[in-house]
């Protein structure tokens, strides 16, 4: 996993595919196994409580939670502290990350053996029925990851419960291993959730499944572009674009997991350098829309929207 290869392990929930955290490339890769060509943001596990509040801010409810429910199936958003290691795409590019601390014997020491944070969604393809045991991940997997962790069958057998703690109110995202009534007798009353399009209308929940917050240059941002203005920058795939001084290169080689990998990265160092410069917008070489290009097309789609 240090070297960048998938490594889907058993937890108390379902089997997780699991990827250093802190690699973009090796988030990349995480969606191009799963065939989940959405930036969708990715669980971060970790081997303590302490541990994952190095990466995120955690207030008197979240401690409290983790207090009595961690190692557990529950899964918090918290807003992403300045000096998180996390990768951008691991995390969709939000403000807010997605922790948890597995209860499984095998998780924890794969965490600890690790020693950096592991995004791990369900170990299966897209749309498939989520693994619960090892058999489970190579029957949809195999030949798309570097090995599986053979941890026994799963004994919770579901997700984990995904609780927002970033807007103020607790909302309950997600159902899972943790009943809401049992939420509610640690911290009081917990909101359920609202549906991703209301989400995106008032913008207030960033969670796995509600990209809500997403990531939008200062800049303007022109796609499809075949050539740049002498105020622009360019963010190229393959062969820079005629009249570009200022580049940020997503996959000269045309490798679509590298440029989403890369996207997030790039988005902001143009922006923040073309500031600089006085440029006035980005433009965009076009990217195909197939396999992880749907992603990245999706992504630069939403940073181009009228603001």
């Amino acid at each position: 996993m240090l070297a960048g290869e998938l490594v889907a392990f058993g937890t108390e929930t379902v089997y997780g595919l699991g990827a250093d955290a802190t690699n973009g490339r090796a988030a990349a890769d995480v969606f191009e196994a799963k065939g989940r060509p959405h930036f969708n943001p990715l669980i971060c596990h970790y081997p303590d409580p302490e541990s994952a509040f190095r990466d995120v801010e955690a207030g008197e409810l979240a401690r409290r939670l983790a207090m009595r429910f961690w190692p557990g199936p529950l899964t918090l958003v918290l807003p992403r502290r300045v000096t998180c290691g996390v990768a951008l795409l691991a995390g969709a590019g939000l403000d807010t990350l997605a922790v948890r601390v597995p209860a499984h014997p095998a998780a924890l020491a794969l965490l600890r053996a690790v020693g950096r944070p592991v995004a791990a969604p369900s170990a299966n393809r897209s749309g498939q029925v989520s693994p619960t045991s090892a058999e489970h991940v190579l029957d949809g997997l195999a030949g798309r990851i570097a090995a599986v962790l053979d941890s026994g069958p799963c004994p919770v057998g579901i997700e984990s419960t995904v609780l927002d703690l970033s807007a103020g109110q607790p909302f309950v995202l997600r159902p899972g291993g943790v009943p809401q009534e049992a939420l509610e007798a640690e911290i009081g009353r917990v909101h359920r959730g609202i549906t991703p399009s209301a989400a995106e209308t008032t913008r207030t929940l960033r969670s796995p499944g509600l990209l809500v917050s997403h990531y939008a240059p200062r800049l303007p941002v022109r796609l499809e572009a075949d050539s740049v203005a002498a105020d622009e920058a360019c963010l190229a795939f393959g062969p820079p674009l005629p009249g570009s001084s200022l580049l940020f290169q997503l996959s000269a080689r045309e490798d679509l997991a590298e440029a989403a990998s890369r996207l997030f990265e790039g988005l902001r160092w143009l922006d923040r350098e073309g500031l600089a410069r006085g440029l006035r917008g980005i433009a965009v070489s076009p990217v195909p829309s197939i396999g992880l290009g749907l992603a990245v097309n999706d992504r630069l789609q939403r940073a181009a929207a009228p603001r």
